[in-house]
């Protein structure tokens, strides 16, 4: 097994410790306060789901036993503990993502309470009973994923939006807001982002002494980890826009949008370095079609605030999206064709890595 270190344990607690007494707070002040008095909150949020807050206050309850549960388990260091630290913090994670479902809308107070669970998820995964190697592919394997759930994404929500047309809206017109669809993209979303992350993670650990390879892995990982950000700053409606109600969210959102372009288009360059020449070719060559229907995309931008006609410029935008999608689902299956020995340099940094991987497997 990978071995949790002692930052990541302390982490992990404190985040059990923070949610576990957050639900059981919470639940408490929902069962005692059916129609939701104590927390100030309208039954009309639950949209019919339920009749009153009494079974959602149940299961919070629940949730938060559970993670006191786990907390306690990885205190005591129990066999058990990643089996506890996993549900604890998966149920918190399922809670919100039905939560946003249900209410659709998304608030600081899940921010506040559920980016918590998500840090809480990555500290955890070192618990689990998986060897480095292994653990090193699954990561890898997260990759390919979050590039499928991205374009099944575009595939399925907007089947939910009788009026949205993918060749001329953008794609962050279905998280807008009231756009009908942003709950249903915002959830998936979140899945999207941690896959990412976790595929930063792998290309790091795939990358071993190939100092090239990790400050990638480091820039996807912070590429996926801004997608946490995306929902609290949503553009508004183009009609909205045009009409002047726009907001400091739309910028934000614009600047939100830059970054992360800038983001991957260094990991590309660092990965295209760090690897052989045929993916160094591939990869320029993802980079010149990024570029033109970049400068397509961006041609066309200014008509979306104005609400003027924008008949392509859907099209541009999923062909960049699904260029780059490609590259990260060609970037893991090389790195998961070459494997460790072939990405290090020398027999003296295979021996380390060697060395690592048995210390990290053998019992405390």
């Amino acid at each position: 097994m990978l071995g949790q270190r002692g930052w990541q344990r302390i982490i992990l607690l404190v985040v059990l410790a923070y949610e576990g007494l957050g639900a059981l707070a919470g639940g408490a002040l929902l069962v005692a306060g059916p129609d939701g008095r104590f927390m100030d909150i309208p039954i009309g949020v639950l949209h019919g789901a339920f009749r009153d807050f009494r079974i959602p206050g149940v299961i919070l309850s629940g949730l938060g036993l559970l993670n006191i549960a786990a907390f306690v388990a990885v205190l005591r260091k129990f066999r058990a503990d990643w089996i506890m630290a996993g549900l604890a913090t998966v149920g918190m994670a399922i809670w919100f993502i039905v939560e946003i479902l249900i209410v659709r809308e998304v608030v600081w107070l899940h921010a506040m309470w559920g980016f918590p669970v998500i840090v809480g998820l990555l500290v955890a995964l070192p618990l689990l009973p998986i060897r480095p190697p292994a653990m090193r592919d699954l990561l890898l394997v997260s990759g390919v994923f979050s590039s499928l759930l991205y374009i099944a994404m575009n595939l399925l929500v907007p089947t939910q939006w009788p009026d949205y047309d993918t060749t001329s809206r953008v794609v962050s017109e279905l998280s807008a807001i009231g756009a009908p669809t942003r709950p249903l993209w915002v959830m998936l979303g979140m899945l999207y982002t941690l896959l990412v992350v976790a595929f930063g993670w792998g290309v790091c650990m795939a990358a071993a002494d190939n100092r090239r390879l990790r400050v990638a892995g480091i820039l996807i990982a912070a590429y996926g980890a801004l997608g946490f950000l995306w929902p609290f700053a949503p553009m508004h409606l183009r009609e909205v826009t045009a009409a002047g109600g726009g907001s400091l969210a739309d910028v934000m959102h614009l600047v939100l949008g830059g970054l992360t372009e800038v983001i991957y288009l260094v990991a590309l360059g660092f990965a295209a370095a760090a690897l052989g020449k045929a993916f160094r070719a591939y990869s320029l060559a993802t980079l010149a079609v990024l570029f033109v229907f970049g400068a397509l995309l961006f041609r066309d931008a200014p008509a979306v605030g104005a609400n003027q006609p924008t008949p392509l410029i859907g099209v541009w935008e999923r062909i960049n999206i699904g260029v780059f999608l490609l590259w990260m689902i060609v970037l893991a299956i090389a790195l998961l064709a070459r494997g460790p020995q072939k990405l290090l340099r020398s027999r003296a940094s295979w021996a380390r890595y060697r060395s690592a991987a048995a210390r990290s497997a053998s019992p405390a």
